[in-house]
């Protein structure tokens, strides 16, 4: 009876498909350490981790993490079970400050959103009022007209 357990893999087309990113994108990742595929030749094959690391790569990039700060977020994290209380600490405080620059970031785009807001309902104001007196004046013209006629 064989016991092996058949563990789901991904070429990188796969994958380059499923993220909306070309093979480049995923082979530069590769080369920066993000990444770490076993090969079969010249056949790269990713595993779950490797899809993992690459959705959480491109996410970290949409959240304004450069590269570098998600393969040391990467890297501490795959020694968090060996690691050592000034190697958590670090990885704690990182995350701290992430956190905060997100918070920050959510309420600018929060305060930006009110003030689009209230930009949107002062033209909508304005383009009401153009209509009413355009409206107005070529009420006005007809019937200045209907009395040189009539």
């Amino acid at each position: 009876m064989n016991n092996l357990v058949k563990v789901r893999t991904f070429s990188i087309s796969e994958l380059a498909k499923e993220f909306e990113v070309t093979t480049r994108t995923i082979r530069f990742y590769e080369q920066q350490g993000l990444l770490n595929p076993a090969r079969q030749g010249q056949t790269r094959i990713y595993n779950s981790k490797d899809r993992v690391r690459l959705m959480l790569t491109l996410r970290g990039k949409r959240l304004g993490f450069s590269l570098a700060e998600s393969k040391e977020l990467f890297d501490m994290y795959d020694s968090t079970t060996q690691g050592n209380e000034k190697q958590l600490l670090y990885m704690l405080n990182i995350l701290s400050k992430k956190q905060a620059d997100m918070q920050q970031q959510l309420s600018d785009i929060q305060r930006l959103q009110e003030e689009l807001n209230i930009a949107e309902s002062r033209c909508q104001d304005a383009l009401e009022r153009v209509r009413l007196r355009d409206k107005e004046k070529a009420s006005s013209r007809e019937q200045k007209l209907e009395r040189k006629v009539g």
